[in-house]
């Protein structure tokens, strides 16, 4: 099972914006503020592992407001190849060296730089996943962070 972590983890982390992102993306599923499910299609920043994963968004956006009503939510990685899920609870960082650390090229399309007063940090805290990997062989694994 250590094997499919590390690998999960590597998967994780290739699809940052900070290590080697080309343009693909992850799935925030939060409890939106009528208390339905939501989904949100989101770059990842920054990842460590399958400990944690930052994005950036707006203070004012549905997806902190989300967070300040119940902090709950799961991210989910895929493709072809694999399947990574994480349930876990999430944070709003407005201090500005998370705010500089997690800044990437992209996000001056939303707002003027890391120190926009708007410009917030989500990050996401794993204790559960769920993982599915389809590269040599097939491996799973479920367990707490």
């Amino acid at each position: 099972m250590g094997n499919t972590i590390e690998k999960a983890a590597e998967i994780i982390q290739g699809r940052t914006a900070h290590k080697g992102y080309n343009g693909e993306y992850c799935v925030l599923a939060q409890e939106d503020l009528d208390g339905r499910l939501t989904a949100s299609v989101v770059t990842a920043a920054r990842a460590e592992g399958l400990k944690w994963i930052t994005f950036g968004t707006g203070l004012g956006s549905n997806k902190a407001k989300r967070i300040e009503r119940d902090n709950r939510a799961a991210v989910c990685f895929d493709d072809e190849m694999y399947g990574i899920t994480l349930r876990g609870r999430m944070e709003i960082l407005t201090d500005a060296e998370s705010k500089r650390e997690n800044w990437y090229k992209g996000m001056e399309n939303h707002f003027s730089g890391p120190d926009d007063p708007n410009f917030c940090v989500l990050k996401f805290h794993t204790e559960k996943y769920s993982l599915c990997l389809l590269f040599e062989g097939y491996e799973e694994a479920e367990g707490s962070v």
